[in-house]
C-alpha cells in the first residue's frame, strides 16, 4: 500500500509538477510588483489637489471664528493621521490593509469595508453573466465562422463584430435605453432594484448585460475566428484530415485548442472587468458597482476609498496576466520552462 501511495505522488508530481512550479513563480513575482504599484498609487492619490478635512467636515462644522475653525482642523487632522510623515502613513496604510481594514470613507462615514464588498459583488455578478454570454456566443460563432470562410454565415458576423467594435458602449447603451426603456417601457434603465417591488429585479439586469456582452462579444468573435482561420491553415490540420478522422474531431479536438492563446490573451485582459465593470456604463445606469464607487471616490475626493479600489484594480490585472501565463502553458507546454512536451 505504502509503495502504490509512493508511486501515486510520484506520478502525480511528474504530471503536474513543472505547472505547480510554473504557477509559484509567477505568484512570488506579483508580491513585490503589487507593493510597487501600490506605493505609486497611494503616492498619486496623497498629493492629489484638494483639501481632505474640507470634504471631511461638513459645511456647518467650518462656521464659527478663525480660532474654532482653526481648532476643529486641527483635532480632525490629528484624528485622521493627516500630520503624520508620508512613510508613516503608506505603511499604516499596509498594515491595516493586512488586518483587512480598508480605511475611513469621509464621505460615507463608515469603514471602507462596511460597503466595498457589496459594490464589487454587484459589478461581479453583471460583468460575469455578460461576459460568460458573450464567450459562449463567440466560441460557437467564431469557429463556424472560421470553417465557413467567405459564405453569408462569416460575412454577416464579420460585419457584426466589425460594427460592435466601432461603436462606442455608451452609444449603444442609449440606442437600447431609448428603444426599450424609453419608447417601449418594457425595461427599467437605473439602478438594479424596484423599491417598491413592481418590476422583477431581473428587468434591471437586462439593459446592462447586453451593453456589455454586446461589446465584448464584437472582440472576441473576431479574435475566435482569426485564431481559428490561422490555426485551419497549419500542415498538421492537413494531415489529421488526411488520416480520414472526422471534422468535428479536427476542429474541436485538433484546430480549436491550439487556437486558445489569443483567445486566452483576450480573456486575461478581461478579467479585471468581472470585478470592475465598465465605469462609463456603471455610471449610466446608476449600477451601484465599483466602477461607479471609483467615480464617485475622486469626484468627492473620498481617499481612502480611491486608494484600495484602484490596487484592487492593480491586483484584479495582475492575476489576470497570471491567467494568461497559466492558459498559455496548459495550452502548450512548451511555453513553460522545464515543461515537458
Amino acid at each position: 500500500m505504502s509503495a502504490n501511495n509512493n508511486l501515486y505522488k510520484l506520478t502525480f508530481w511528474e504530471k503536474y509538477g513543472s505547472i505547480i512550479k510554473y504557477i509559484g513563480k509567477r505568484i512570488l513575482l506579483i508580491i513585490p510588483v503589487l507593493f510597487t504599484i501600490s506605493l505609486i498609487i497611494f503616492t498619486m492619490v496623497e498629493f492629489m489637489p484638494g483639501d481632505p478635512i474640507n470634504a471631511f467636515l461638513n459645511p456647518e462644522q467650518l462656521t464659527g471664528t478663525v480660532e474654532e475653525v482653526a481648532a476643529k482642523r486641527a483635532f480632525w487632522t490629528e484624528k485622521l493621521g493627516l500630520n503624520d510623515p508620508f512613510p508613516v502613513r503608506f505603511f499604516r496604510w499596509w498594515g491595516q490593509l493586512l488586518r483587512g481594514e480598508f480605511g475611513y470613507s469621509i464621505v460615507k462615514f463608515q469603514p471602507v469595508r462596511n460597503f466595498i464588498g457589496e459594490h464589487i459583488y454587484n459589478s461581479f455578478v453583471l460583468n460575469v453573466f455578460a461576459f460568460s454570454l458573450a464567450f459562449a456566443i463567440a466560441i460557437i460563432v467564431g469557429i463556424k465562422s472560421a470553417v465557413k470562410k467567405h459564405s453569408m454565415y462569416d460575412n454577416f458576423f464579420s460585419v457584426f463584430s466589425i460594427v460592435g467594435i466601432s461603436l462606442p458602449s455608451f452609444f449603444m447603451a442609449m440606442i437600447l435605453i431609448f428603444a426599450f426603456a424609453v419608447r417601449l417601457q418594457i425595461l427599467p434603465f437605473n439602478g438594479m432594484q424596484d423599491p417598491l417591488n413592481i418590476r422583477p429585479t431581473w428587468t434591471y439586469y437586462v439593459l446592462p448585460i447586453t451593453v456589455i456582452a454586446l461589446g465584448s462579444l464584437a472582440s472576441l468573435l473576431k479574435y475566435v475566428r482569426n485564431a481559428m482561420l490561422e490555426v485551419l491553415k497549419q500542415d498538421y490540420i492537413r494531415t489529421a484530415r488526411s488520416k480520414g478522422l472526422a471534422e468535428k474531431v479536427v476542429i474541436y479536438k485538433h484546430a480549436f485548442r491550439n487556437a486558445l492563446i489569443p483567445v486566452i490573451t483576450l480573456v486575461g485582459f478581461w478579467i479585471p472587468r468581472l470585478f470592475g465593470g465598465s465605469i462609463l456604463i456603471e455610471k449610466i445606469f446608476i449600477w451601484p458597482g465599483i466602477g461607479l464607487l471609483m467615480n464617485d471616490a475622486y469626484v468627492q475626493k473620498d481617499r481612502s476609498v480611491l486608494v484600495i479600489v484602484l490596487v484592487f484594480y492593480a491586483l484584479l490585472t495582475l492575476l489576470g496576466n497570471l491567467f494568461m501565463d497559466v492558459g498559455y502553458s496548459l495550452a502548450d507546454p512548451r511555453i513553460r520552462e522545464g515543461g515537458s512536451k
